[in-house]
């Protein structure tokens, strides 16, 4: 077995590979560009090594720093993680002339599996289900017009080298396939220093499922069950859970079998996955092979009780795998959801800065934290998004559902926008629920984007629990305030009991707060809610029971399997035990549950009458200008001052997490100055055009 390896990346993976690799008393390499100098994964390590500036091509994609590293540190073998070199066949093959292991499957399997047109001509030599497509790069647009009528509309553009749904486009006419060409050739270069692209049809109304596969250099090769992953935004895995609520054991069995047998014809040895997508009727397509650890391998080893790194490492050390395919077993269900830096309220725009408060859910009782941040950390806008991967693991689906949306509810960041609220409400969707779904629920769902304006986006079902909560809450602060010393005799603060809370939209709700044996008794609406916690000033999680009149809604919207789960949420009907997000600002209250944001006042009826009667200040006009949607980097500028510009035009465009924006007008105009150049860091709301 290997003392010393190296991890050729960063962030949450490298983070795991360190926590196994530990944990069979091997010695770790962590290695890091200036912009991670204070990371998670360069603590964790046991020896660190700068291999450069921020940007990938002069560090993590740096080929000859990682083998200088490793000579320099002694490191026996490579980890690549996933991303970066990962699937670069030769990065493999350097190491391996270099005298190093590389963790993951030979070079020439990378070579043949991990180029996309290549790995489809295989796929047929081995009579794996293939989609119909054009399997050579295409070189021009015109050609990649002409391509893509013969094949019929609609049809992905995909990068050869492509992964995390960087290089990818779906078209639907021939301006799209034009546009789509050059999109996916310009993020291809700039994520894979690869700008091949090729076309295939794609399949409306699919599911994407996946088939982990092992491989060892003694002939051994096996499936550790499927992944589902249907549930994408714009091509980016959004939630995976194992096993998949479409397939039936037969489904699976074949598509296991075919994945396997794709495996052996490259004589595959490590962890891979092959993915297919998926048609109504269960016939099943290869559309991929990942020859690299995936991002959502938790699900798997939840399942299997096993661990995949370590495998991984085991293998490459040239030991057998311990087991055949009928010692394989699925045990319950697990689901990961992603947790990333961006807003979804501005259409899911990367979000940069600092973790002012970074607070993940205990990883008790089915929860696991995957992540390679901490509270104080710098979110950079030269990598990926993902904060944290949240995964949970329970007897039944419905299990996992609830697992998750009590995390969801217990998982705090601030400094930087996240996704929490998406993944909350995605975890309410009554067709999510139901497992009825397929790669367009999220665009079907929410076409328009997710609004906070929508109600049925953020909107919390159960409002009378959070009108018990910040009424509980403002009549324990007035409790400490009268607590405090310095009353004179006799004129001492009594709080009173009566309140008007006011939502959001300005609707008045008179409710009595009263103190009761560990808690609060909030009447609202003639209803006695019974709110018992111990919560104190300061605490972001707002822990304990609430007790309403029978019929009421229980958990601001629980799944429809409903009451027969109250004791998997740990207390009995009727008293029912809540998490929720607290913070105070000013005269307001601001809670978090169930991926909804509401802002609440307690008040007198006298000053909520006042308050009513003040004026509200009118936002400043920003309509002629052109702001940053996003803190980026500004690559490209299309317009000069004096030139008009028609709706739909493109204005300029902006880098941020390996991705390109292209920033287009909404209406015709007139640019009357530029207030930024190309190749300056921008930051959220910053303009950058200034229209007549």
């Amino acid at each position: 077995m290997f003392k010393k390896i190296l991890i050729a990346n960063r962030g949450e993976i490298a983070c795991r590979v360190i926590k196994t690799a530990r944990k069979m008393g091997i010695a770790t390499v962590a290695v890091y560009s200036e912009a991670d100098r204070d990371a998670r994964h360069v603590e964790l390590a046991d020896e660190a090594v700068c291999i450069g500036p921020p940007p990938s091509k002069e560090s993590y994609l740096a080929m000859d720093k990682i083998i200088a590293a490793c000579k320099q540190t002694g490191a026996e073998a490579v980890h690549p993680g996933y991303g970066f070199l990962s699937e670069n066949a030769e990065f493999s093959r350097r190491l391996e002339e270099s005298g190093i292991v590389f963790i993951g499957p030979k070079h020439a399997s990378v070579a043949k599996m991990g180029d996309k047109i290549a790995s489809k001509k295989l796929a047929m030599a081995a009579k794996v289900n293939t989609i119909p497509g054009h399997n050579e790069a295409i070189a021009t647009p015109e050609q990649a017009v002409e391509i893509a009528k013969g094949i019929g509309y609609p049809v992905m553009i995909k990068a050869s080298s492509g992964g995390g749904g960087k290089g990818l486009r779906v078209v639907w006419n021939d301006a799209e396939a034009r546009e789509g060409f050059a999109s996916c050739r310009t993020e291809a270069m700039n994520a894979f220093n690869d700008d091949r692209v090729f076309i295939e049809k794609f399949v409306e109304q699919p599911r994407h499922i996946e088939i982990q596969v092992l491989g060892d250099a003694h002939g051994n090769c096996v499936y550790l069950h499927e992944r589902e992953c249907s549930i994408q935004r714009r091509h980016q895995k959004v939630i995976e859970e194992a096993p998949s609520p479409f397939l039936d054991s037969a489904t699976r069995r074949a598509m296991g079998e075919q994945a396997v047998a794709l495996a052996r014809a490259v004589d595959y040895q490590s962890a891979g996955t092959v993915e297919f997508v998926v048609g109504r009727d269960k016939s099943f397509y290869f559309l991929e092979m990942n020859t690299r650890l995936q991002v959502e391998h938790p699900v798997t080893e939840l399942i299997t009780g096993l661990d995949l790194v370590e495998l991984m490492i085991r293998v490459a050390a040239g030991e057998k795998l311990p087991f055949a395919q009928a010692d394989i077993r699925l045990d319950g269900w697990a689901m990961e959801c992603r947790i990333n830096a961006e807003d979804p309220f501005r259409g899911f725009l990367p979000s940069t800065g600092r973790l002012v408060k970074y607070a993940p859910p205990p990883e008790t009782g089915g929860v696991r934290v995957d992540t390679g941040v901490y509270e104080g950390g710098e979110i950079s806008m030269h990598y990926d998004s993902m904060i944290a991967k949240l995964i949970v693991h329970g007897a039944t689906r419905e299990q996992a559902i609830v697992k998750m949306r009590d995390a969801l509810n217990a998982f705090v960041i601030r400094g930087v926008a996240s996704n929490i609220a998406f993944q909350a409400a995605l975890m309410q969707n009554p067709r999510f629920v139901s497992g009825n779904f397929n790669t367009g629920l999220i665009a079907e769902e929410y076409p328009r984007g997710f609004d906070a304006a929508d109600p049925s986006h953020v909107g919390h079902d159960d409002p009378a629990m959070l009108i018990a909560v910040a009424a509980a809450m403002h009549r324990q602060y007035l409790a400490r305030n009268a607590r405090i010393g310095g009353q004179m005799p006799g004129h001492e603060y009594k709080p009173g009991a009566d309140f008007v809370v006011r939502l959001e939209d300005g609707g008045d709700h008179e409710v009595k707060v009263l103190e009761a044996p560990g808690g609060w008794n909030v009447t609202f609406a003639g209803d006695l809610h019974e709110v018992r916690s111990d919560w104190q000033f300061g605490q972001v999680l707002y822990q304990g029971t609430i007790s309403r009149p029978l019929g009421r809604p229980k958990g601001g919207g629980a799944p429809p399997w409903g009451a027969a789960n109250e004791s998997e949420r740990g207390g009995p009907a009727g008293n029912e035990p809540f998490c929720m997000q607290v913070e105070r600002h000013g005269l307001k209250y601001r809670l978090f549950h169930w991926g909804a944001q509401a802002d609440i006042m307690v008040m007198t009826a006298r000053a909520a009458h006042l308050r009513s009667l003040m004026p509200k200040k009118a936002p400043p006009d920003m309509s002629k200008f052109l702001l940053s949607p996003m803190p980026g980097l500004l690559t490209h500028v299309a317009v000069q001052p004096n030139q008009e510009v028609k709706a739909g035009e493109i204005l300029a465009k902006i880098e941020a997490m390996k991705m390109e924006n292209v920033l287009r007008a909404e209406r015709d105009c007139v640019v009357e100055k530029l207030l930024a150049n190309p190749g300056e860091s921008l930051a959220v709301d910053q303009a950058i055009i200034a229209f007549r």
